[in-house]
């Protein structure tokens, strides 16, 4: 009997902590990525605006701009790529439920086949195939699953992705902006305020990976430092010779 309790205990406690983290990238992947390039594309926006000798005013105005612009055209991008993806998913899906109502014996063969070749007795496989198929929407789940490896029950929303971009976004665009929207005068508080969102960012981001937080907040860091260090450059050279 204590051989049991115990045994259920390990049982219990395996099931509370095996949890696993959202992979599909429904929200995730567009926030993360929109975040992160509306920081580093206004902060190197910006950079080379300011690398041109160009008045204050100008400045704020430039990172605004790219602030809507950015993120307007990331929430388009990304609702039309959700958009199209789950278009091509759902025609697939046409097509299997075409194949199980015209051909339902041949499915359930194939069901069993699969089955089959990863280990399952053949007589159990035929067995757990037939059943499985006497419901044709599971049957055009499992089968979307093993061939197609999707769910059709959890594809991604495009207006989730949209929004979530734009968000994202237009959050990590306003960083550089920030400092002049309560009063600074010189780029560098933007700067700074930038580098340390960047660092922020690339932190968070390793919350939902295997890196570590100091790696990834680096990592992302010496990227976006890279992009302003370079657009500066070009904005110098640039300024100096239309000037």
């Amino acid at each position: 009997m204590a051989i049991i309790e115990t045994e259920a205990a390990l049982h219990e406690a395996h099931r509370d902590n095996h949890t696993h983290r959202d992979v599909n990238g429904g929200w995730l992947r567009p926030a993360v990525f929109g975040a992160m390039d509306g920081l580093v594309s206004n902060l190197a926006l910006m950079t080379g605006v300011a690398g041109g000798s160009v008045s204050q005013q100008t400045i704020v105005v430039t990172g605004l701009v790219g602030l809507a612009a950015g993120a307007f055209s990331m929430a388009a991008g990304e609702y039309t790529s959700v958009a199209s993806q789950r278009e091509l998913v759902q025609a697939e899906l046409d097509v299997e439920r075409r194949e199980l109502r015209k051909h339902p014996a041949d499915e359930e063969k194939e069901l069993a086949e699969l089955y089959a070749s990863r280990g399952v007795e053949p007589e159990l496989a035929r067995e757990v195939a037939r059943q499985l198929s006497k419901d044709p929407e599971q049957a055009l789940e499992i089968h979307a699953r093993e061939e197609l490896g999707i769910d059709p029950g959890d594809l991604p929303s495009p207006t989730v992705a949209a929004v979530s971009s734009f968000g994202a976004f237009a959050l990590g665009a306003l960083l550089p902006v920030l400092p002049y929207l309560l009063g600074a005068n010189t780029f560098l508080p933007a700067l700074l305020l930038a580098l340390v969102g960047l660092f922020a960012c690339g932190a968070v981001v390793a919350k939902v990976t295997a890196r570590s937080w100091w790696f990834s907040g680096l990592r992302q860091l010496a990227l976006g430092g890279a992009a302003a260090g370079v657009t500066y450059a070009l904005g110098s050279l640039f300024g100096t010779a239309v000037g």
